[in-house]
């Protein structure tokens, strides 16, 4: 780790020697958000040809934001910047590093490498679900505290959550059942086939687009291995019950039943399940 850090210090020295690049070659927008580091990062992903411009915010939370861009071939995307680590937010995290030897000396690094290791990890987690079939975003690229995505979304406006999509009619009585099947469905997959648990799964972190759903925000999901990876689980699961049936009045069988499928390994018998009307 030593070696991997004085590289970056050895990489970050020599990108501040060369010719300054104009802002405005890559920025519609500047805000107080992009320190030098960041903007170091942006730079050397527009080099390797993962963005091009990038244009306004499309969501902002404490620890992020994410920007719409444009890629190759003009295609939109989407860049998400972690900002700062607070305390607040390293005592969130503790508990998905808490039992991850992978992970659990993150936390005594200094803020902005903290961030850059938590991207880095956001990224892993979305190519080992896009690649065993969840519904994500298809992770780009990665740089630093700089994550490039798929844009979820037409016309460079942003797919709504599903607590925005029942607010604008988008989700409703007719199609809640398909809808949570299909988020099921992903949970289970993203279980068995990418050996992982979403660990804060919710309305506000699934999309809706073209009557599908995207899950989103995966950087503190975790393995199977995790000591509390059956409980973020079964609280993934309550979260979604929870919505479909207070906002949509959907009829869905408890909360044990459908963790009891899902971790028994069959498919078409939690497919069956989530049809039937709760008991």
């Amino acid at each position: 780790m030593e070696d991997i850090e004085k590289s970056v210090d050895r990489e970050l020295k020599r990108r501040l020697k060369e010719p300054r690049i104009k802002d405005e070659d890559l920025f519609e927008t500047v805000e107080e958000v992009f320190d030098r580091a960041t903007v170091l990062a942006l730079l050397e992903l527009k080099r390797r040809g993962c963005i091009a411009k990038l244009y306004g915010v499309i969501s902002a939370g404490k620890e992020a934001r994410v920007y719409l861009a444009k890629g190759k071939n003009n295609v939109d995307v989407a860049v998400k910047i972690y900002l700062t680590a607070t305390a607040e937010f390293k005592k969130g995290i503790w508990r998905y590093l808490k039992g991850d030897p992978r992970y659990e000396w993150i936390l005594s690094l200094p803020t902005h490498k903290l961030m850059s290791v938590w991207a880095r990890k956001e990224f892993s987690n979305l190519k080992k679900m896009y690649e065993a079939g969840v519904s994500v975003p298809k992770p780009v690229c990665v740089h630093r505290n700089v994550l490039v995505m798929e844009f979820i979304g037409e016309n460079s406006v942003r797919a709504p959550l599903l607590k925005e999509a029942v607010t604008m009619g988008l989700l409703n009585a007719d199609n809640a059942l398909q809808i949570f099947k299909e988020i099921m469905r992903n949970v289970y997959r993203m279980y068995w086939y990418a050996g992982l648990v979403h660990g804060d799964l919710s309305e506000y972190n699934v999309m809706f687009h073209s009557s599908r759903v995207y899950i989103i925000d995966v950087s503190q999901a975790v393995k199977l291995e995790h000591p509390n990876s059956h409980m973020f689980l079964y609280r993934d699961i309550n979260n979604i019950v929870r919505f479909f049936r207070e906002e949509l009045e959907l009829k869905t069988p408890s909360v044990e039943r459908i963790y009891q499928n899902i971790i028994s390994k069959n498919e078409e018998a939690l497919q069956t399940l989530v049809e039937t009307s709760e008991e």
